[in-house]
Order: C-alpha cells, then structure tokens, then sequence
C-alpha cells in the first residue's frame, strides 16, 4: 500500500492515495498513529472491557455495554453489511487494516499505554459499527423515558411538560445555510458548530480524503472510515445538527426464570423464552474477582435495566409495583442490523445535493437534521435517519411489553424542511423533525442566529465567528423580571438587582454581571429543588449509574427553570419568595469582582485522568451558557464548570473551498506533549477559525515509513 501524507501548520492530515480502498487504509493507519489511545478506548468501550485497565470507575459503562449487547449488533450491521453492500464492507475492512499496521507505532506515541499497561490490540472489520453505536447509543436520550416516568408517578403527567428541555444527556449543535442570494460572493456558505461533551482527544478529527474518485475533507470520527457529519467534496457540501427525533423505546418486561430459563410474556399472552447468558467483566485491581453480568434478550430487545425475579417468584405487574422492574431497549440498528454505514461512500463520492440527499436516504442513526448547499445553486434542508412508527405512549415512557399496541409498525418518512428568505437555521428546536420528536431545545439559539443572520444584507465566511461566539443569553428573561417585581429589599440585595436588571445579558467570560446572574440562579435552582413537590423526585429509583445523570434532579430543574418560572401554578410555590432569598444569599456571598471566566471553565472529559492533580493542564474560563450560540453548558444550582460545549467549528464556503475555515477545542494529535495536541486551543477560546488548506504545495510532505507498520 502506498499513500502521501501531508499536514498543513496545526498537523491536520490530508491524505491522497491511488484508489479509495488504499485511501480508506492510509486514513485508518494515520488514525491510528495520530489517536492510537483514543482508538482503543474506543474498541474497549464497545466490547465492555474498559474496566480492565481503567479500573472499578469504568464499571458502569462495561455493565450497559454488555447489557445492550453493543458487540453483538456491530457484528450483525457488519454482517448485514457485508451481504447487502459488499463495496462498502471491504472499504471498511480496509481501513480496519490501516488501523491495525499503524497501531503498534501510535501505541509507543502514546504515555498511557505504558501509564496502564494497555497493549493495543487487534481491531475486527466490525470495530468501527461498534465505534458509531457506542457513540451514539445514547446520543437521543432514551433515559429521559426514566425521568418522564418518575415525573408522572410522583407529580402526574401534566407535570412532564414542565421539565421538557434539551436534556442533560443530550447531544446538539448549531448549523445555517446561506444562500448565495444572501452571500457576498454569491455562492452559499454553511457554517456551524456540533455540541457534544468535550473529550481529550476531541471526539471529532480534522482530515482530507483524496483519490481519483473525489477530494473532501472535512470533521470525521476517528475510528469510522470516511467523513460523514460535516464536509466540503469542492462542489458540495453539507453539515448536521441533531433532529431530537424520538426512536429508541424502553419497554417494561414481566420476566420469569423457570428450570429451562428466562421467560418473557409477550403481548399474545404467551411466555417465551429470552436467551440469558452470564458474562465477566475484568476489574483492574480487583484482585482477580471479574464482576459477573446476565445478559438478557426478549423479542422487544436487550434488557439494560434490572432483571428477573427468582424462579417461583411472580414478576410485578406495573410501575407502581415495581419501579425498577426490568427494561427491554429496542433502538433501530438493533432491530434491522443497519447503521447507515451505506451512507458514507455516497456521500464521499457526492458532486451535487441531489447526491447528499440520495446518499442521506441510506442514513440511520442518529437521526439528523442536514443542510447542504452547491456550486449550482442547489440547497437541501431535511431530516436523515430511521424512526419507528408506533403509539405515541411509546415516545414518553415505558411502555408495557406484555400489553398489545406498543409494537413497531413500520417507518416514518423522513420530512424535508424549507429555507426563509435565502436562510436555513436548525439548532435542535423544533423544526422539520416536530413530527419525529417529544422534546426538542428551547427556540432561543435558533431566533437569535436567525435575527443575527438577517442582521446584514451579505455575508462572508469571514464573517461568520460573530454568529458562533454570540454570547447573548434570552433564557435569563424570566428570572430578570421577577427581579424586576421584587420591592421592600435592603440596599445590598437592591443593588444587585439594579446591577442585574442593566446588565446586556452577555454571557461573556470577563462580565461580572454575567457571574451575578448565574450566582442568582444557581441559588435559585437550589431552592426549587428543595421544595417539598419536587424534593420527591430527589431519589430516584436504583437505576445503573449509567442512567443517573438523566435523573438528577438539580440538573432537571436548571435545564427547566425557564418553563418553572413562567408556568400559571407551580404547585403552589411561592416563586417570588424563593427568588427573593437566592438574591439575597447573592448579595451576601458573591465574591468582589468575580467574572463569570473565573467560574466557568472548561472541563473536558479524559478517559484516563492525571494521575495528580497538579499534572492536568490549567483549563481556560468560556464565555457562553446553555441557552447562548456559543453554548458552553454546565449545571446550574450544582456547578458552572462547563462539560459540553462547541467540539468543533466549521464554515464551508462554496464559492471557493479555499477561504472555508475549520477548528476544534484541542488539536488534531492525539499524544500528549505533541505540538499539535493543544494547538487549537487559543483559536477556539476566541472564536477564530484555522484556514483550509486546499493547495497541496502549500502543504508540508511527511515521510510514510511503510516498513513501520504491524502486518500481524
């Protein structure tokens, strides 16, 4: 296999290669040598294994893993794959290949293999399904069912509407088309931001893909061959943002163990048996004793939460009876053996938007919202993926397994959007995919681009960081005006209400008025949760760990404050009061001169943390909050350190690739001390954006050493 590699100043790969498999092999070995630890954090994490070398705090996820059968469904998409599209498959076995050459010199880059005692092993031609499924298995939050349950048992289903919001374990984005109606140059441009927890390596992978077929680069996700969320082919491009479309189902199972083994009523009223089957777990500094796991499988899906009684028990009947009784999860891949990997050829090979939409046809999960525009003037705005038809019951809660009406019958087609006045904007509200969802994000990300857009009659794509690094903050409206209705306060809690009531609303880093006001709320939230008609969903059932931040209550209720504070009735709470006391414990603690910078830092998720504190790196204070287009989320009432927050930013220019430009939190290596592993830092701090780079004499030839390759 031969193939060039070249890398522009901040180390982004471009890769040129004679044909598309050897490209898809030199993208998996360059991966591999670039992300060699996040590879295999990856390959562990789908095969629950990571307890092995991480130790007892990677148990939860090694449990749900095994649970929901991830290795199992990779291998039947691969399979299914393999029969129905057999080009597609040998290009990702290529590339599986590449992988495997180029592990064992990634690994000797890499400080935590050597840290932990990992040998990188040997990836499957399945690996990288599993790659996207543990990616995205819960990327549509179908733990939020747990919390609807829990809502409606304690409060009744009025209430669930009052918690409705972009969940704490969600995943969303930003994303606009501009037409070249409305552009400078006359050519569209796409631009945007994914909004996922920040992980170190970035969960995204800055890279270009050149062969005789096709050249694009684009954000692709290392340990999946191609580039299929955001990318430039030259004549087309397109972006995606996350549809919040409702497609995953928890069923509540009545099981039963007999003589022979698990049995699970069915909806005819017939037991059936469900394969079960014991599995270990190995625990880095267990002492040799692996944690043990039954895995259990009905006709609706996996059973991730709980398990059957003891034989001769009867199995409860209900919620009421038994809130942790087990749950099945039926999600599509699982059902239909697709991922949508057939997507990802097409797409690479795409000259028009009628190739990204015909391409998007093959999609499956996760369900999104795409945008792409051409150098012909053609636009595409519309929803990818695959959700069930079934009842509506299905969508909010568990449902009963046992009871007729709650199977799948069959697929929704998927709708299409339109564009107003030369603009598309998608930022998880509720928009084309309203029909496919149950909760979607507040409007307030989508208005405030669609108000900056119409801002100016021409756009560049220069001009496009005034739209990612908008810091303005509509959700704080509601407690700014109770703010307003309070009287009789002492002069310090007054003061703070006159400083809050002139502040611009600008979660910027260096505001301390932005601080005051998250102090504020912070408080506030805390008092709501603490009220006696929510305090009830403080403890929720024993659900796996993995669940729990979907049910926490003080995350729900900061999620929620808007809807909390603006409902008619709220149980008889006595709103005002409550913020009241949260401005005057304000006004006594706030520290003097505090900006919302020193408070709300980045806090990135590392799957092997420094082994002393002192080792991690300072991490920098963000301007943004939730609810702003620069959305850096964090907890209100529990803590401002932000976890989630832009894993990317991009702008795609169709009049000339070239001026396109592109940039993430960290950088494009994934080693520890590499010049290019924290390089991008300081441009993603400020919004600014690293240039594409198009021409490849401009571009710095690194020597292949294809001698230095694993051909095991």
């Amino acid at each position: 296999m031969t193939f060039d590699l070249y890398r522009d100043a901040h180390g982004i790969p471009h890769l040129r290669a004679g044909d598309v498999l050897a490209l898809a092999r030199a993208q998996g070995r360059v991966t591999a040598r670039d992300r060699a630890w996040q590879l295999e954090v990856e390959r562990h994490r789908v095969r629950g294994t990571t307890a092995a070398f991480l130790g007892r705090e990677a148990l939860p996820w090694d449990r749900f893993a095994r649970r929901a059968r991830l290795e199992d469904t990779a291998r039947r998409c691969h399979a299914a794959l393999e029969e129905r599209d057999p080009e597609t498959a040998a290009w990702v076995r290529a590339y599986v290949e590449g992988v495997n050459e180029g592990l064992a010199a990634g690994a000797r880059r890499a400080p935590e293999f050597a840290r932990t005692g990992l040998a990188p092993g040997r990836w499957e031609p399945w690996t990288p399904f599993g790659v996207w499924l543990g990616t995205h298995i819960l990327f549509a939050g179908f733990p939020a069912k747990l919390w609807r349950e829990e809502v409606v048992r304690h409060l009744g289903p009025e209430a669930v509407g009052l918690f409705a919001a972009d969940g704490p374990g969600t995943a969303g984005s930003n994303g606009w088309l501009v037409t070249g109606a409305r552009t400078a140059t006359g050519q569209a441009v796409i631009a945007g931001d994914p909004h996922r927890f920040i992980e170190e390596p970035g969960v995204y992978q800055q890279i270009r893909l050149a062969c005789p077929e096709f050249d694009v680069l684009g954000l692709a996700v290392p340990g999946v061959p191609g580039i299929a969320h955001f990318a430039h082919t030259g004549t087309v491009a397109w972006a995606i943002t996350n549809a919040m479309a409702d497609y995953q189902d928890l069923y509540r199972e009545r099981l039963r163990r007999t003589p022979d083994g698990v049995e699970a009523l069915d909806p005819d009223g017939t037991w059936r048996p469900a394969p079960a089957h014991t599995e270990s777990i190995e625990v880095a500094g267990a002492e040799g004793r692996p944690e043990e796991v039954e895995v259990i499988e009905t006709a609706r899906g996996p059973v991730v939460i709980g398990s059957p009684p003891p034989h001769g028990t009867t199995p409860a009947a209900g919620p009421e009876a038994d809130p942790c009784a087990p749950l099945a999860l039926r999600h599509p891949p699982r059902v239909t053996g697709d991922l949508g990997f057939g997507a990802l050829l097409p797409l690479l090979r795409a000259r028009r938007v009628a190739d990204v939409d015909r391409a998007f046809d093959r999609w499956a999960e996760p369900v999104n919202v795409v945008l792409a525009a051409d150098t012909e003037g053609g636009t595409l705005h519309r929803v990818a993926g695959r959700v069930p038809v079934r009842a509506a019951a299905n969508r909010v809660r568990p449902v009963p397994a046992w009871e007729p009406g709650h199977e799948w019958t069959g697929w929704h087609e998927t709708p299409y959007g339109d564009l107003d006045d030369g603009l598309a904007v998608m930022a998880n509200q509720r928009g084309p995919a309203a029909p496919l969802g149950t909760e979607f994000a507040p409007p307030h990300r989508a208005d405030r681009i669609h108000a900056l857009l119409g801002g100016r009659p021409r756009w560049r794509a220069a001009d496009m960081p005034e739209v990612h690094t908008d810091t303005h903050l509509a959700s704080a409206a509601p407690l700014l005006d109770h703010l307003a209705a309070l009287d009789g306060l002492a002069p310090a809690p007054a003061a703070l209400r006159e400083r809050l009531l002139r502040w611009d609303r600008r979660m910027a880093a260096a505001s301390a008025d932005a601080a005051a006001y998250a102090a504020v709320r912070g408080a506030l939230v805390r008092r709501l949760a603490a009220e006696p008609a929510f305090a009830v969903l403080a403890d929720p059932p024993a659900y796996p760990e993995v669940f729990q931040p979907w049910l926490a209550l003080l995350p729900r209720v900061g999620l929620a404050l808007e809807h909390l504070l603006t409902a008619p009735d709220l149980y008889g709470i006595d709103r005002p009061a409550l913020v009241r006391a949260a401005l005057e414990e304000t006004a006594t603690t706030l520290g003097e001169g505090v900006t919302w910078g020193d408070t709300h830092l980045l806090a990135p998720w590392r799957a092997l943390p420094p082994e002393a504190p002192g080792e991690a790196p300072q991490e920098p204070g963000l301007s943004g909050d939730h609810d702003c287009v620069l959305s850096t989320s964090s907890v209100p009432g529990l803590t401002d350190l932000a976890a989630r927050a832009s894993a990317a930013r991009y702008v795609w220019d169709l009049a000339r690739r070239e001026d396109s430009r592109w940039v993430v939190p960290f950088g494009a290596c994934g080693v520890p001390g590499d010049p290019h592993h924290r390089d991008q830092l300081p441009l993603w701090l400020t919004g600014g954006l690293a240039p594409v780079v198009t021409d490849w004499t401009l571009l710095t030839e690194e020597d292949v050493d294809h001698e230095d390759v694993d051909h095991e």
